[in-house]
């Protein structure tokens, strides 16, 4: 555990906008079955000025960000993997994210992937699932992007894992989303997803985005990213 926590240190500069945390991931995960039954948590947080210039729809600015966090979290987790690997200790990084391609084919029926970033960082007690479907940790809000590592050795949790949200009668997200893809209820452990938030409309609405702005076929929104008062410098 203390090799690993190390390791975390030396990768995850200290001052950088990262936190970090550890999750039971039984009977969560295909992955489990396999070995993987704990996982490590990481997030990065987004440039504050990029997400706050959002309004009315997501910005070149902002998607460029975007990838750029992801490329970094990519390298990074390969990077600790292979540092965890050196000391004995089978890993696994699971991607930032998946391709449109993907999205669009694999996993067009449920729009959901063999692992949630979200449900992990959950797990680890860095925060709940807001009103439309956003991880929102305690110390960034929203304004993060989320990858999680996958190892079989047991990992003891840093902070209890959060089975409710804790947004309240808060709606700002919800009346700001232009795909009115949520419906204002409150996440718990025990609800699904489609019981509160339809991914599709959001698909479809960030798809529309892309096609307009930033372009390329982008699938990308970030406005209730930029609203959500959780996490948000005044």
């Amino acid at each position: 555990m203390n090799t690993i926590r190390e390791i975390l240190k030396k990768n995850l500069i200290p001052g950088t906008g990262y936190i970090y945390g550890f999750a039971d991931l039984d009977g969560l995960s295909r992955e489990t079955a396999g070995g993987f039954r704990y996982g490590i948590s990481i997030g990065r947080r987004l440039d504050d000025k990029i997400v706050s210039r959002i309004i009315n729809g997501p910005t070149r600015e902002y998607y460029e960000h975007y990838l750029n966090v992801n490329d970094e979290l990519s390298y990074l987790t390969e990077r600790i993997v292979s540092d965890l690997k050196n000391t004995g200790t089978e890993a696994k990084a699971i991607a930032p994210t998946i391709s449109t391609y993907d999205l669009d084919t694999k996993y067009a029926d449920s729009l959901r992937t063999e692992l949630s970033h979200k449900m992990v960082a959950t797990r680890a007690g860095l925060g709940w699932i807001g009103k439309s479907d956003l991880f929102i940790s305690r110390q960034f809000g929203p304004r993060l992007r989320l990858v999680s590592i996958l190892v079989k050795t047991p990992l003891e949790a840093i902070l209890k894992p959060i089975d409710k949200s804790f947004c309240g009668k808060c709606n700002i997200c919800v009346e700001a989303c232009p795909a009115r893809a949520a419906n204002g209820k409150l996440w718990d452990i025990n609800t699904d997803r489609e019981e509160f938030f339809d991914p599709w409309k959001c698909r479809d609405q960030c798809a529309r985005f892309g096609r307009i702005s930033p372009g390329n076929n982008a699938r990308v929104c970030g406005i209730c990213v930029a609203v959500c008062p959780v996490g948000m410098k005044n």
